[in-house]
Formats: C-alpha cells, sequence, structure tokens
C-alpha cells in the first residue's frame, strides 16, 4: 500500500512537472496571439486611409493604417492594441476616436497582420519607438498633441512610451499591472511569477509618466481584474482620472459606449485643448 501511495506522489509530481514546463514552453503563444489575415479596412467603416511601412530598429518592417480626420482635427491619437488578432479588428474603436475629432494612427506589433519578424516584449518596446518617430518625424506632429493610447497589453508599450517621451495625455483602458499577476490570477495552481519571461510591468511605469492620465476599466472584465487595474491606477502620479464602465473585456467600449465617449471628450477638452492643425 506504502509503494503505491508513493508511486501515485511520484507520478503526480512528474506529471505537475510536466505542466510546468509546458507552461514555461509555451508562456509566448499564450501571450501573444496575433492574427496574420486583415479582416477589414479603414475604407469599410467609411473612413478614408493611408497605408504606412515603419523600419524599426532592429531591422523589422511595421504595417499600420494612419486615419485623418475629416475635418480640422483637434490632435493625433497613437492606438496600442490588444494581444490578439491585428488592427483590423479594432476599426469601431478608432471610429469612436474619430468622432472625438483625433487624427490615428494604428499599427501592428511585429509578427501581427503584415508586420514583419516574431513578438516578443523588447520587441514591441521598439515597435512603440518607430511609432513615436513616425508621428513626430515624418508626421512632424507635435508631442504635445499626441495622445497615446492603450488597451489591455497595448497598456505595455503605451507606458512604456510614455514614461520616455512627452505626449500630451495618456488613455489607458483595461490594462493590468504586470503579466504575472494576471497568469497568476488565471493560473493559481501554477508558479507562474517564478516562471513568467514577459513582464509589460505598468504598475511600476505609471508613476513616471508626467502627461495627464485617463484609466477605464469595466468591473466585468473577465480577463484583466478590476482590481488591477485600479492598482495601476493608485500607482500613478497626478493628474489622473478613473472611469469606471460596464460591459466585458473586449467590448466595454461599445456596451458603455455613451459615457466611455463622454468621459474621453471631457479628458481631452480639459488636457489636450486645442489641435494641432
Amino acid at each position: 500500500m506504502r509503494r503505491a501511495m508513493i508511486n501515485t506522489a511520484l507520478g503526480l509530481a512528474v506529471g505537475y512537472g510536466a505542466i510546468v514546463g509546458l507552461a514555461f514552453a509555451f508562456q509566448d503563444q499564450l501571450l501573444f496571439q496575433p492574427g496574420s489575415r486583415l479582416l477589414a479596412t479603414p475604407d469599410d467603416a467609411g473612413m478614408p486611409y493611408e497605408t504606412v511601412r515603419l523600419d524599426t530598429d532592429d531591422g523589422e518592417t511595421l504595417h499600420g493604417w494612419w486615419i485623418p480626420t475629416p475635418d480640422v482635427s483637434r490632435g493625433t491619437l497613437l492606438f496600442f492594441h490588444g494581444n490578439a488578432g491585428n488592427i483590423s479588428g479594432r476599426l469601431e474603436s478608432v471610429q469612436q476616436f474619430h468622432q472625438l475629432g483625433l487624427n490615428v494612427l494604428i499599427v501592428d506589433y511585429r509578427g501581427y497582420g503584415q508586420s514583419t519578424g516574431a513578438p516578443s516584449e523588447e520587441g514591441i518596446y521598439r515597435d512603440a519607438e518607430a511609432c513615436w518617430r513616425y508621428l513626430t518625424e515624418t508626421k512632424d506632429r507635435a508631442p504635445q498633441d499626441v495622445v497615446i493610447f492603450g488597451r489591455s497589453m497595448g497598456g505595455g508599450p503605451a507606458t512604456w512610451l510614455a514614461a520616455r517621451e512627452k505626449p500630451g495625455a495618456v488613455i489607458l483602458e483595461s490594462v493590468f499591472t504586470n503579466v504575472p499577476d494576471v497568469g497568476a490570477h488565471h493560473y493559481s495552481f501554477l508558479p507562474v511569477r517564478a516562471l513568467a519571461t514577459n513582464q509589460f510591468d505598468n504598475e511600476s511605469r505609471v508613476s513616471q509618466i508626467d502627461a495627464p492620465k485617463l484609466f477605464i476599466h469595466s468591473r466585468g472584465d473577465r480577463v484583466v481584474p478590476f482590481k488591477l487595474g485600479r492598482q495601476v491606477f493608485a500607482a500613478a502620479a497626478e493628474p489622473k482620472q478613473f472611469l469606471e464602465i460596464e460591459g466585458g473585456h473586449n467590448d466595454g467600449f461599445l456596451v458603455s459606449s455613451e459615457a466611455y465617449l463622454r468621459a474621453i471628450d471631457g479628458f481631452l477638452e480639459k488636457h489636450l485643448g486645442a489641435g494641432d492643425e
């Protein structure tokens, strides 16, 4: 009986070790879930646009869209999207920012959509740098007229870039403290914090951002817990404000569209001022 118990325990330990090993080996695939096929373009949503190709400093080429407002703009929004799909799945969100009078630059990270390379945390930071250079040098946009927007995983490059540059404002939606915290929430049976090689540590960076910040999160978010969004907000330096919305992780901006647009409009009116053209 004792030998059987020992064998069972050893079998469970080996099985658990195998699960831990697989989680470590495939963590990038769990985090980065790119889609290569573009399902639509801004034209399909009635928005004229320009295709842009950006070169990173390590030799990758990023594909994106420059989507100007039809009239005089109040500023330009640099859009960092989440971990799945590609830019073609963000057109409803781009339309909302257009309603607010913003030009939009949205670019796929390396390995996403038509961008070259393979995604990684450090690589995505290089992608963010390339986007900033394009806006401030090629498009000659004044930094104070640029709004950096990050949704979900996009909060990682957004906070990284905003802590290094001087944008006019920052909007962070459904963002997490860091990747290990999210992983530990979903996989509490695994030693996630010991295994994680990706961090995207928003909590440690927001205090370094001088620009006004708007945080947006839903209590109904089942992907990134609301409490993690509140922790990032608590760590941020003033000026800052928090908007609680309804809906899930992927549709809160639509479910709460009226309150969402009203809050962003008021935030921009207060902190961004008149446009860049």
